[in-house]
């Protein structure tokens, strides 16, 4: 099966930031002379636990045959890694290392190993290069490309973070062979995202294809994360710091989320679970305002089932919250301005837009059960 590679050209004076994502079947046992090859003679793998003896071991081996003097660090599991403690005790472990701006961290997991070891390069010595090694779902087609970093607060999620491109990013497909079910098709949410805000072809094309993408056939996979990973770049090419309102859209059903991820506790629902529920209650939203008709949402509900994703937290055997305590949460989002919740809502199949002034009537109507 062969590789490409999507370059996320960085214009003006990030121009030296551009970088390329590989997509492809075993692009980890191959990635060291490209990481060396871009100095990285000293290198830090910052790896989740769940792939320390596989994934990491294979990234590990290919940095030390290119020349790279490798050091590993363990990350435990799960959403709680993604916090302030984590992030210490791996500023600690890089103080005792005596890691300096010619090491290279790369980071070998899913979103949370991603987003962590991120932050931590970008604060660490005022930034060291990160290659992003993503070995699930959600971070080859969403989290690992674009440089936002963060960590979670008990108050809200990515509170802290910051903007941080890494070198390059190596999305190997065979590694989405090894996740549990529930974390696969977790990650299909985030894939649905792009052909709802961008792109009805690619939509379609996951009606068309659901059967073949939840068996995991190979070609199937290769073109879903290849699609979605080009869309990602498209978008951060043209708003890299989501200053124009653009890379905002895809926080499509985020906000929604956010607030569910926050209110279960860390862990209890994963991202994509929550994202796939924000979706379904964003286009509930979206029909209230008679922005789209109901045949989008049947449309949607249809395709989220059909990769067996959730529509109602009910789905999940999860109660949530009453709405007002889901509301405030939401007040505390970042993508709340001056008190005024912003949603990004669908007027088509492949079109959104970030609404404000949204009356929080209606949002509570959606939230409640």
């Amino acid at each position: 099966m062969s590789c490409r590679t999507i370059r996320l050209r960085l214009d003006g004076p990030a121009a030296d930031r551009s970088y390329g994502i590989v997509v492809g079947a075993g692009v980890n046992a191959t990635l060291g002379p490209t990481v060396v090859g871009a100095g990285a003679a000293r290198s830090v793998v910052v790896a989740d636990a769940a792939v320390e003896g596989t994934h990491a071991a294979t990234v590990a081996a290919s940095l030390t045959a290119a020349g790279s003097d490798v050091t590993r660090l363990v990350v435990p599991s799960g959403e709680a890694s993604k916090s302030a403690a984590a992030a210490t005790r791996l500023w600690q472990e890089f103080a005792r290392l005596a890691v300096d701006r010619h090491t290279h961290v790369v980071a070998v997991g899913g979103g949370v190993i991603g987003d962590l070891a991120g932050f931590v390069a970008a604060t660490f010595a005022r930034g060291l290069p990160i290659w992003q090694v993503p070995t699930t779902l959600v971070a080859q087609v969403d989290s690992a490309i674009g440089g936002k970093t963060g960590i979670n607060l008990d108050a809200g999620k990515n509170l802290v973070g910051a903007f941080w491109q890494p070198r390059g990013v190596f999305a190997d497909i065979t590694t989405l062979t090894t996740l549990p079910e529930r974390e696969f098709v977790s990650g299909l949410a985030e894939v649905l995202k792009y052909g709802v805000i961008l792109d009805a072809g690619f939509f379609a094309w996951l009606e068309e294809h659901a059967a073949a993408i939840r068996g995991r056939e190979p070609a199937a996979l290769l073109h879903v994360v290849e699609r979605s990973a080009a869309l990602k770049a498209h978008v951060v090419e043209r708003d890299e710091h989501e200053t124009t309102g653009l890379r905002a859209m895809l926080n499509y059903g985020h906000t929604f989320a956010h607030a569910f991820e926050t209110a279960a506790g860390y862990g209890t629902l994963l991202h994509g679970e929550a994202v796939a529920i924000g979706m379904a209650a964003a286009a509930r939203l979206a029909a209230s305002l008679g922005r789209v008709e109901p045949a989008f949402i049947t449309r949607q509900d249809a395709l989220l089932r059909g990769l067996g994703l959730p529509v109602t937290a009910a789905d999940l055997g999860w109660t949530p919250p009453p709405a007002d305590d889901l509301l405030a949460i939401m007040g505390r989002d970042k993508k709340t301005v001056g008190g005024r919740l912003r949603f990004v809502l669908p007027s088509r199949i492949g079109h959104v837009d970030l609404v404000e002034g949204i009356d929080a009537a209606l949002v509570r109507r959606v939230l409640t059960p």
